[in-house]
C-alpha cells in the first residue's frame, strides 16, 4: 500500500543519483505531452513538486478513474481536466496519480518502465528478491498473504482482489518485512548499504527534507506543524529527535507503515494483510514509545483509529450532506425514459444511463461499472 510511496523515491534518488536527472527536473523536459490544468504549473511543475503533493491536484485526484477500469496513461491524461484544490505550490493535497506520473515518466525518460526500473535500482542492488512493483508477481508467490476486509465482527477474504498496477509507483509495490528491512538500511544509512555507495547522500537527501505542510498547525504557540519530504512525512517525536515515516492502507485488504529513527539507526515497519484501520501505525508507534522510553506512552490504535474517523467524515465527497433525506424543495421525478441516453465528460468519459430491469442503472468507464439510479 502506501510504503510504496518513500520505495519509489528512493527509486528516482537513485536514478538522480547517476546524474541524468534532478529532482527540479520539469516534467515538461520528461514527458511533454503531461499537463496539468492551468498552463503555468503544467510547464513549470518538477518532479519534487508532485512527489511532495504541491502541484495543486485535488486530494486522491484521478483515484475513481482507477476504480472505473482506466488504465495508467488514461488517468494521468485526464489529469488535466481536474481544476487545482489550490495555488501551485502553495498548498498540500495527496495525490497518488500526480507522484505515479512522476514516477512513470522517469522511467520513460531511462527507456524502460516503472516496474524493470524500479526492480534494477532498488530491489536487486538490495538483494529484495521477494519485492515487485507488478501484481502478477505477487499473484505468483506460492506463500503470500491474502488480503482480508471486515465483515461484521469477523475478518472473511476480500472478494477481489485489488489491482494497483495503474497506480504502482504510488501503490504498487509487494514486500515482505526481509526485504523492506534491507530497504530501511539504505534509508537509515543515507545511501550506504553492506559498506558500499548506492546512492549518493545529496541525491537521496530531499527524500528527508521538508517541502510542504501536510498540515498547519492551527494554534502556533501548541500544535505541531506536520510536513511532507519526498515520498516521506517528516516529524518529530516529543524529546525533539527527528522521525521518518508513512503508511497507508487498501479498503479491500492491505495495511502498512514504516517508521524511522535515523539518529539513532532505528526503523520498523508493519505489513498487514487488512485495512486495520491504524493497527499497522499503532504496532510501529508503539515499539518506538519501548525503544525511546521504555514504555508504551499512548493508546495509538485509539488515537489513530479517531483521527482515521475524523478524516472519513471531513472526506470532499461527504460535503456535509445526508443523502438519504431529500431536499425540501425536491422537484418529482421525470419519467425514466427523460433520463436514459448517452452523455460525455472529459474527466470521466463516456457514460451511459439505461434502463435496466430493476429501473435506471447509469454505466460508466472501461469496466462498464453498473449503478442503480434511484430517485
Amino acid at each position: 500500500a502506501s510504503v510504496s510511496k518513500p520505495i519509489a523515491a528512493t527509486v528516482v534518488s537513485a536514478v538522480v543519483g547517476d546524474g541524468e536527472i534532478s529532482w527540479n527536473t520539469r516534467m515538461a523536459d520528461l514527458d511533454p505531452g503531461f499537463a496539468l490544468h492551468d498552463a503555468w504549473p503544467t510547464q513549470q511543475v518538477t518532479l519534487a513538486d508532485l512527489f511532495a503533493h504541491r502541484s495543486g491536484l485535488k486530494d486522491h485526484g484521478g483515484d475513481v478513474l482507477e476504480d472505473l477500469g482506466y488504465s495508467r496513461a488514461e488517468v494521468i491524461h485526464r489529469l488535466r481536466y481536474l481544476e487545482p484544490q489550490y495555488s501551485f505550490r502553495d498548498g498540500y493535497a495527496y495525490t497518488n496519480f500526480g507522484l505515479t506520473a512522476a514516477g512513470d515518466a522517469v522511467a520513460r525518460s531511462q527507456g524502460t518502465s516503472w516496474e524493470d526500473l524500479s526492480a534494477e535500482r532498488l530491489y536487486e542492488p538490495l538483494g529484495m528478491s521477494k519485492t515487485s512493483s507488478r501484481l502478477a508477481d505477487y499473484v505468483a508467490q506460492p506463500n503470500r498473504a491474502v488480503p482480508h476486509v471486515r465483515d461484521g465482527e469477523q475478518w472473511v477474504v476480500a472478494p477481489m482482489l485489488r489491482n494497483p498496477d495503474a497506480q504502482s509507483p504510488a501503490g504498487g509495490a509487494n514486500s515482505n518485512v526481509i526485504d523492506m528491512a534491507q530497504w530501511l538500511r539504505l534509508q537509515l544509512g543515507q545511501g550506504m548499504y553492506d559498506g558500499q555507495e548506492l546512492i549518493p547522500a545529496d541525491a537521496l537527501a530531499p527524500m528527508h527534507r521538508p517541502q510542504a505542510f501536510s498540515r498547519i498547525p492551527g494554534n502556533p504557540a501548541v500544535d505541531r506543524a506536520g510536513f511532507y519530504g519526498l515520498g516521506l512525512n517528516v516529524s518529530f517525536t516529543n524529546d525533539g529527535a527527528i522521525q521518518w515515516g508513512h503508511s497507508g492502507a487498501f479498503a479491500l485488504g492491505a495495511g502498512t507503515a514504516v517508521f524511522m529513527l535515523p539518529g539513532s539507526g532505528f526503523g520498523i515497519v508493519a505489513l498487514s494483510n487488512s485495512p486495520g484501520p491504524g493497527a499497522p501505525e499503532a504496532l510501529c508507534l508503539s515499539v518506538l514509545d519501548l525503544v525511546t522510553m521504555g514504555e508504551i506512552g499512548n493508546d495509538w490504535l485509539a488515537i489513530i483509529q479517531g483521527v482515521v474517523a475524523a478524516g472519513a467524515e471531513e472526506a470532499e465527497y461527504s460535503a456535509g450532506t445526508d443523502w438519504a433525506v431529500a431536499p425540501d424543495d425536491a422537484a418529482p421525478a421525470l419519467p425514466d425514459a427523460a433520463y436514459v441516453g448517452q452523455y460525455y465528460d472529459d474527466f470521466y468519459g463516456d457514460i451511459e444511463i439505461a434502463a435496466g430491469s430493476d429501473g435506471l442503472v447509469l454505466r460508466i468507464g472501461p469496466a462498464r461499472l453498473e449503478i442503480p439510479l434511484t430517485h
